[in-house]
């Protein structure tokens, strides 16, 4: 997807900017002070088998999509992997199956619908769960049906406990990233197009067609290292 494409899929951009605005914000007052509270007391160990059992916990999803996207071969893979870390690595707290050669995958109810053509849409920034397309929206309330924690876990406390869980986690795993970022003038920006850019390379497996098009400049923002400096 060409950066002047990425610019004009972003229809949206005066509301997503306010909720990116609002993102940032509480990030600072809350997201990032817990997230490194959590490194800083937490020993390395510990956060790898919280991460490798959140991921396990919603690995389903995974496997739910590979069959919808009809691909038996990865299907298979990641069905293995799922038992193998479920019952070898204790409930999903390690993770044996990738030393197997069983490596972790990424698909969800969004990159099916775009396996099979249905176009993302516009981009959207989400309050506090950050960037999405209006397709990978409702991609993320399906997957939430696909989740076995949906069906198995009663506890409203528990749940709740499960998700605050996630996010702090996976914001502990972007501060390393935040230097990087930091580089960047129009922050928001470089968050869509990378984020438009890495969707597209989810659905094509790796493999994304190729745009014979010229690529445009895109006036709105930077869109390297090198022109955000």
């Amino acid at each position: 997807m060409r950066p002047a494409e990425r610019s004009r899929n972003d229809r949206f951009e005066h509301y997503n900017r306010a909720i990116f605005r609002f993102n940032q914000q509480l990030d600072k007052a809350v997201a990032r002070p817990v997230a490194v509270a959590y490194v800083k007391v937490t020993p390395e160990p510990v956060r790898s088998g919280v991460s490798n059992f959140l991921a396990n916990l919603s690995y389903p999803v995974v496997v739910v999509n590979d069959a919808l996207q009809a691909k038996p071969k990865q299907f298979g893979r990641d069905t293995a992997r799922l038992v193998i870390n479920t019952t070898l690595g204790i409930g999903g707290l390690f993770d044996p199956a990738t030393k197997l050669g069983l490596e972790s995958r990424d698909e969800d109810f969004g990159q099916t619908m775009g396996y099979w053509g249905v176009p993302s849409g516009p981009f959207l920034m989400l309050p506090i769960l950050g960037p999405s397309t209006v397709r990978d929206a409702f991609g993320k309330v399906a997957d939430h049906f696909t989740e076995p924690k949906t069906y198995y876990v009663n506890s409203t406390t528990l749940s709740w406990g499960l998700t605050g869980a996630g996010l702090v986690d996976k914001r502990a795993g972007l501060l390393d990233a935040e230097a990087a970022l930091n580089r960047y003038f129009d922050q928001y920006a470089f968050i869509r197009n990378a984020y438009l850019q890495r969707r597209e390379f989810l659905i094509y497996d790796g493999n994304p067609p190729d745009d014979p098009a010229p690529e445009e400049p895109d006036d709105s923002a930077p869109d390297s290292p090198t022109e955000a400096k």
